[in-house]
């Protein structure tokens, strides 16, 4: 079974996100901040993290930068999930190594999911810029 940790501080959306993941026969691990998602990375191993890039105590950014720094963690595929959709937000994340960038309101969660499977299967494939 595919580990997916959701980094989200939005309780109404993970637990919605949890909740599919979970249907389409994920296991998932929640952090609601970014300390506690560095700590819970570790921890649980996922083999995927969904990640929002406006958190408490540490922001995705800080997070992406984290993860890719560390040479036990950075081949973990990383797709943010963010209301952020400036091109500038959207190429300092794929260029921290983000896999891929939805804006929340463009990709409804049934797209999510089926992005998240597709990454799963191949990691390294690209999935393209978000809609503009």
């Amino acid at each position: 079974m595919a580990k997916i940790l959701i980094v989200e501080d939005e309780e109404v959306l993970y637990r919605v996100l949890e909740e599919k993941f979970r249907k389409a026969n994920f296991e998932v691990a929640i952090a609601e901040d970014g300390e506690v998602a560095m700590t819970t990375v570790k921890t649980f191993n996922p083999d995927l993290i969904l990640l929002d890039l406006i958190l408490p105590k540490k922001d995705g950014f800080e997070i992406l930068q984290e993860l890719k720094a560390d040479p036990g963690l950075k081949q973990i595929p990383v797709v943010v999930l963010s209301n952020l959709g400036q091109d500038e937000e959207i190429k300092r994340a794929l260029s921290l190594g983000a896999v891929d960038y939805l804006v929340k309101v463009q990709h409804p969660i049934n797209e999510v999911v089926e992005k998240v499977q597709k990454y799963l299967i191949d990691p390294q494939k690209p999935q393209g810029m978000p809609k503009a």
